[in-house]
């Protein structure tokens, strides 16, 4: 008691005004030494000191008295609480400033997380701990490996600016700007970051991610990569747990190994079930020898296992290659039949030929990838504009089977109950008359999307009349209607005004959104942490029902 009111008495005399003083509560010896520690008391032996809600213990102290200051050696430990205890080999303690400075082994403890570097400086003003040597952060879940950084002991927040590393049985995050919340498990990652784990690999420059939940939010330049796929956009959920994901705004889907590419404004990507679907000015680009077939549909759905994937468009399909486009209801497509299916209405344009029927299949060559045959059921219509004249070309019958060659339509039969209106030419191209017959099956012949050889078989009936001698009205078969003005001609034309209205809208409010937060840090979206509970709207393929 005598030695803790005389050293009490010394430095209030000396201390700034409303600084507080330390306390020496215990020390199993003390020595005034001027050659050892000029101006200072030295303690041994089961030295404790307190300082305005601080308790430090140590084997040995190096008291200064004037300064309010102390030099610790040997089974450091500084506790603040029961929030904060530092152990070290040595340390030293300011009074005046209320900082602390330790070293050797250093190790910081607080309720969720354990630190572990050479020197560690803490800043009891501003509740703020920070490291410049390489330190190693414990808690439940992570390891964080880091040069340096800094611990808000309040929020108990961990904020990095150089080389981070979170270590996770199922990943591994690097960073060289993030914060990281010690309780609750939140990472917020401000500068391009990784995730890698054995399912995928995620880059974002600007992102949330909750370890424990393991949920995510990634914003500016993010993907995330899978061994097959890369998903895009302006604004990624993610849940680790499902391995579901979601994208908002400038969505792009790659698929690496089809060679496809699904672009949208939202998109839902099940990867364990192998499904996604897009919509919002929804496109599906595939590469079919050395050219682009451009599709789009209100709604895009995917799903299947590479092989056996099935690409499906709804509603108002409208798709584009460079010798072909078309419209239809919608669109069912079969890798692994190489089969496409064009359901509701379908009308094709191959070269300058129109083509109309109740159903319409395109067949491709699984080994080759090249598109083979066409087969259309039912009340089909072939139809192309007279190459010098006014009138049309046309082949009505009941089903029709096409071969393609080099990718265009090459060598056509029409079956069953055909007729014909065809304006033959001779070599100058002058008009020779008008054949208009029918007969059993019709074959044509195309070259360069142009009728080259038409031929009649079996039971034909019908004449080559003079131009003269074929009134306008009988030069037109029943049903025949000419739809040049919806043909589709370039990739911008599958998609509608709307669609473009749309889409300029969520570009500019993409562009808006980024310049408002460019420099807003990152806060939790109470979507985000509730990500887990939405119901997803990815359907997967029904399955028939028992009778």
């Amino acid at each position: 008691m005598f030695l803790t009111a005389q050293f009490g008495f010394a430095q209030a005399s000396k201390n700034k005004p409303g600084t507080k003083k330390i306390i020496i509560e215990n020390a199993d010896f003390s020595d005034v030494n001027q050659e050892i520690a000029p101006d200072a008391v030295l303690l041994t032996g089961n030295v404790k000191i307190n300082h305005d809600g601080v308790v430090l213990t140590c084997n040995k102290a190096y008291f200064f008295q004037k300064e309010n200051y102390l030099k610790a050696f040997g089974n450091v430990q500084l506790v603040q609480g029961d929030t904060l205890y530092l152990n070290s080999k040595y340390a030293e303690y300011n009074g005046n400033f209320k900082k602390a400075f330790a070293t050797g082994d250093a190790v910081m403890t607080s309720p969720d997380a354990t630190l572990q570097t050479d020197t560690i400086n803490f800043d009891r003003n501003v509740q703020q701990v920070f490291y410049n040597t390489k330190g190693t952060i414990v808690n439940k879940d992570n390891t964080l490996v880091s040069k340096s950084g800094r611990y808000f002991v309040a929020e108990k927040k961990f904020q990095f600016l150089t080389e981070v590393t979170i270590t996770n049985p199922k990943y591994v995050i690097k960073s060289n700007h993030l914060d990281y919340y010690s309780n609750s498990g939140h990472t917020y990652l401000l500068g391009p970051s990784t995730i890698t784990s054995k399912a995928n690999y995620i880059y974002t420059e600007k992102g949330f991610y909750d370890t424990k939940k393991n949920l995510a939010h990634f914003l500016r330049k993010s993907y995330i990569k899978y061994d097959d796929r890369r998903i895009e956009g302006d604004s990624l959920y993610y849940n680790r747990n499902t391995e579901f994901a979601s994208a908002t705004r400038n969505v792009k889907i790659t698929d690496s190994i089809n060679r496809g590419i699904v672009k949208g404004h939202y998109a839902e990507i099940f990867k364990l079930k192998d499904s996604m679907f897009v919509t919002k000015r929804a496109v599906a680009v595939n590469f079919v020898e050395n050219d682009s077939v451009y599709i789009h549909g209100q709604k895009l759905m995917v799903t299947g296992k590479e092989g056996e994937r099935i690409l499906r468009a709804f509603k108002n399909v409208r798709f584009y290659k460079t010798d072909m486009s078309g419209k239809c209801d919608s669109i069912h497509s079969n890798s692994k039949t190489a089969l496409t299916k064009l359901i509701g209405n379908p009308i094709l344009w191959s070269g300058e030929s129109q083509i109309t029927g109740d159903v319409m299949h395109l067949i491709g060559d699984n080994n080759t990838k090249k598109i083979d045959s066409l087969k259309v059921l039912n009340n089909t219509f072939l139809i192309s504009k007279d190459t010098l004249g006014t009138g049309y070309n046309q082949v009505k019958g009941l089903n029709l089977f096409g071969k393609f060659k080099d990718g265009k339509l090459h060598d056509v039969d029409i079956v069953k109950n055909t007729e014909v209106i065809y304006y033959s030419r001779n070599e100058q191209n002058e008009l020779v008359g008008i054949d208009k017959s029918v007969s059993s099956k019709i074959n044509l012949i195309l070259e360069d999307n142009q009728i080259e050889t038409l031929t009649l078989f079996n039971n034909v009936d019908g004449d080559l009349y003079p131009e003269a001698d074929l009134p306008e009205n009988a030069r037109k078969l029943r049903g025949m209607r000419w739809r040049g003005d919806e043909r589709i001609k370039s990739k911008d034309d599958i998609f509608t005004a709307e669609d473009n209205e749309l889409n300029e809208k969520l570009i500019q409010e993409g562009k808006d959104q980024e310049e408002k937060d460019k420099n807003v840090p990152m806060k939790v979206r109470k979507e985000t942490l509730n990500y887990d509970k939405k119901k997803p709207t990815v359907k997967t393929e029904a399955k028939p029902k028992k009778k």
